[in-house]
């Protein structure tokens, strides 16, 4: 698990193809490696990863076929700029939410502009995630915890003070830049609890599964 709260901004070093997998080398920036050990978890991008070998200064991990395919990490290319957390202890500040590390799909950022000394980001969600995200609720952009400012259909808006631009990779981001989304843990939980016993019948199919209708038949909605 992850708070959100970005510790460095590393490098790519080197991505090695490995029998359609790839071996991913990073230099690790400002990020302290001195309590990492072999088997750790550190998330690349909001991406958890599991270090294989580290250095004072860099790690390597496997990333495998799904999460390439999955995820922005199969656009990488030496050079690239990574946005950098290890895996929290229970003596982490939860200064952001719960972060899982585990990727829901890939968000293309819509629009870009100046507010005050703050930039306001338009993202659009993959149209199977937009029922996660929420007006004040939590979502992980490329690992960072961020507050949802406004959402419209599968539109959500996003205000970045200086300090996080400065911090992690949002600053570099442009118009039609592919980002890591993954929504509230929470959210994908309670949709799953809501199906009750139907959760276990593979009839029920999770995509869409959870309407007013549905909810009425429940006894969770009363029109």
């Amino acid at each position: 698990m992850f708070t959100g709260i970005i510790q460095s901004i590393g490098t790519i070093l080197d991505l090695k193809e490995k029998s359609g997998d790839v071996e991913l080398s990073v230099h690790t920036g400002q990020l302290d490696m001195a309590d990492v050990a072999l088997g750790d978890s550190i998330a690349v991008n909001g991406v958890c990863l599991t270090a294989i070998r580290f250095g004072k200064n860099d790690f390597t991990a496997d990333v495998s076929r799904e999460t390439l395919s999955l995820t922005s990490l199969g656009g990488l290319t030496k050079g690239s700029s990574v946005n950098l957390e290890k895996a929290l202890t229970l003596q982490t500040r939860l200064g952001g939410h719960m972060v899982s590390g585990h990727v829901d799909g890939l968000a293309t950022i819509a629009s870009r502009h100046a507010d005050g000394r703050s930039e306001r980001f338009t993202v659009t969600a993959p149209d199977e995630l937009a029922r996660y995200i929420a007006a004040k609720g939590s979502v992980t952009i490329d690992g960072v915890s961020l507050t949802v400012n406004n959402v419209d259909g599968a539109n959500f808006e996003l205000n970045i003070v200086p300090h996080t631009l400065v911090e992690t990779i949002i600053g570099q981001y442009q118009v039609g830049t592919k980002v890591n989304l993954e929504v509230d843990v929470v959210a994908r939980y309670l949709e799953r609890l809501l199906l009750g016993d139907n959760a276990a019948k593979s009839a029920v199919k999770e995509k869409g599964s959870i309407s007013q209708a549905f909810l009425a038949e429940n006894g969770f909605y009363k029109a």
